[in-house]
């Protein structure tokens, strides 16, 4: 019987509860199904005990990972239940995209470590062929293959998701706006050029900006929001007693060194707060081609991360007596791998070693910012071609679109 069609059953209830609680009573001695009654007391325990997950799917070549890859996979698991990740293994990226900055280890490493992520597909496919797609819906339960409002093309100028576009199982989220892998690519270059102007002596980062303005630069276009940073966060704060774990540092250019600390950082306690450097702070203490990600931009890729509870925006250099007390600190930590300063001055966790609450953790990874910028400068060229290749083909692909909508 179905729940609407038993309308009799819960008149009765209403009206008569005595007689139909004896009913039921007897029903349950006597071993009877309660289902023909209506499902009453048991309806809504079928009902959610009957509902599938949605499974949706996403995949990508995750390579220099940033808050707008975050924001799209946040996007995703909104639209279902459970969010399955395909990554692109290198070989296949070079082919289609140019050499990737980060290897196939350290890109899982990475989205992995997203905390919208529950489950991952190594060495997935560039395109969505009838055959991987058939076996996303089979084996996986995929439901839905989701991908943003950008274009994704094949070298032949194809649409890498027209299978999953014509099987009905596709579903679109909005592109974040104000950066992309190809952009950070440009910063990082115009960054370069900086240094071999020799730029680093100016501390107030003016010429630097002047720089980055040109036409083949890419500056940050990111606006922050209360609601984006919101989005991000949690919004679960520690418990009374919560042993919270306090790190810091510039965390430009998200990387797997980044998610391997704080995972380790966040094993010492209940709750991890992380302390995000200013921009300014950046450029005092790394010279003024840094940052290569501004303050939010920065930010958001540590609170995309499932090991970071919390963000301090715009951290100070030293940690503070005010700032233990303030956030109830119980332990400071810092990595043995880190960018050097350039100034020369007393130690930035003078006070927590003072109070006995230090400690030095060995650093999983020996990534750093500039490490991640020299292999992309190493491969200047390359990246170059990557870049103006996605345009043209971006370009191409507007060109069709426009002259679809119009009808041409």
């Amino acid at each position: 019987m179905d729940y609407e069609n038993n309308s009799w059953i819960w008149d009765g209830v209403y009206y008569y509860p005595h007689l139909f609680g004896g009913i039921m009573v007897t029903a349950a001695l006597l071993g009877l199904s309660t289902s023909y009654f209506g499902g009453i007391g048991s309806f809504h325990k079928r009902k959610s005990g009957e509902k599938k997950r949605v499974r949706v799917y996403m995949d990508g070549c995750f390579d220099l990972v940033h808050y707008g890859h975050a924001n799209a996979l946040r996007q995703a698991k909104a639209l279902g239940d459970e969010l399955v990740v395909g990554v692109v293994n290198d070989e296949v990226i070079a082919e289609h995209k140019g050499p990737p900055v980060f290897n196939m280890e350290e890109r899982l490493t990475l989205v992995n470590g997203l905390k919208w992520v529950d489950e991952v597909i190594p060495d997935a496919p560039y395109a969505i062929s009838e055959e991987f797609m058939n076996r996303l819906f089979n084996e996986y339960k995929i439901d839905y293959i989701i991908h943003g409002d950008d274009p994704c093309l094949l070298p032949d100028g194809s649409d890498v998701y027209a299978a999953a576009k014509k099987a009905g199982r596709y579903k679109q989220i909005k592109r974040t706006e104000g950066v992309s892998s190809t952009d950070i690519v440009g910063r990082i270059l115009a960054s370069s050029r900086c240094r071999e102007n020799g730029e680093d002596h100016i501390v107030n980062g003016k010429q630097h900006q002047e720089e980055s303005q040109s036409e083949d630069s890419h500056i940050s276009q990111f606006l922050p929001t209360s609601r984006r940073i919101s989005q991000f966060s949690n919004g679960k704060e520690p418990g009374a007693n919560a042993r919270i774990v306090y790190i810091d540092g510039a965390f430009d250019l998200f990387h797997a060194g980044h998610v391997e600390i704080l995972k380790r950082a966040r094993e010492l306690g209940d709750f991890l707060l992380v302390g995000i450097y200013s921009d300014e702070t950046v450029r005092e203490h790394r010279g003024s081609h840094y940052p290569i990600m501004r303050l939010h931009e920065r930010s958001l890729s540590v609170l995309s991360c499932r090991y970071a509870n919390e963000v301090i925006i715009g951290a100070p250099w030293k940690v503070t007596k005010d700032m233990i007390t303030t956030f109830n600190i119980s332990q400071v930590v810092h990595g043995t791998v880190a960018e050097n300063s350039l100034k020369s001055e007393s130690d930035p966790y003078e006070v927590p070693k003072n109070m006995g609450i230090f400690r030095l953790l060995e650093s999983p990874k020996d990534t750093t910012t500039t490490s991640v910028a020299q292999r992309i400068i190493a491969n200047h060229e390359a990246y170059k071609k990557r870049n103006a290749k996605k345009a043209q083909n971006e370009k191409r692909y507007y060109e069709e679109e426009k002259k679809y909508v119009s009808g041409e």
